[in-house]
């Protein structure tokens, strides 16, 4: 992985296609919220199926919990359509079958020149693509499990959402004199729904 893509640095916006042939960019589909990258070698890989798998009960609770979620493979958009609809996912997944991110981040999966993937990789961002934490999925179990996903979203959100502690009088007292632009969905950074992806 590229130096520069560590907790606290920024995570390049790129801008693929996605399932449905249509350009996306990382940004667009963050929005405000934070949000899980997973950088996935693609649908041939058992190990990667069986991720996804994992994480549709956790995008379920993202979906009320304010967060998003993004697969990234280097299939094609034929193949990262029936990738998503083959384990039943509701999430974007984006199609990079020129290795532009591989390349970029200097993720080659050197060990496998058949299929020539990038490692895989779970990024959780925090808004505005800055990183939070990453993790090499190169193993299986070097990727998080659905709780240290779930222990890393409620950190980002304790930072992000400035109405996290609802209990401290001043959070109150602001909302007692109107001032409610540090209130979900009130305030100014939190004017956009979260709708389909």
């Amino acid at each position: 992985m590229r130096a520069d893509i560590v907790p606290g640095g920024g995570f390049p916006d790129y801008e693929l296609n996605d399932h449905t042939g249509k350009r996306r960019k990382l940004s667009d589909l963050q929005s405000i919220y934070p949000m899980v990258l997973v950088l996935s070698r693609g649908s041939y890989c058992p190990k990667d199926r069986r991720q996804a798998e994992g994480l549709l009960q956790l995008h379920r609770e993202m979906g009320v919990g304010y967060c998003r979620m993004v697969t990234i493979s280097t299939d094609a958009i034929a193949e990262t359509h029936e990738y998503r609809s083959g384990v039943g996912a509701h999430w974007t997944f984006l199609a990079d079958p020129r290795r532009i991110i591989q390349k970029d981040l200097d993720i080659a999966e050197y060990t496998d020149p058949v299929h020539n993937p990038m490692i895989p990789h779970v990024i959780v961002l925090e808004p505005k693509l800055i990183v939070h934490k990453v993790y090499n999925g190169y193993w299986f179990f070097g990727r998080p499990t659905v709780e240290e996903l779930r222990q890393d979203l409620r950190s980002v959100c304790m930072k992000c959402f400035a109405d996290w502690d609802i209990t401290r009088p001043e959070l109150r007292d602001a909302w007692s004199e109107g001032r409610k632009e540090l209130f979900f969905p009130y305030g100014q950074t939190f004017t956009q729904t979260l709708g389909d992806e």
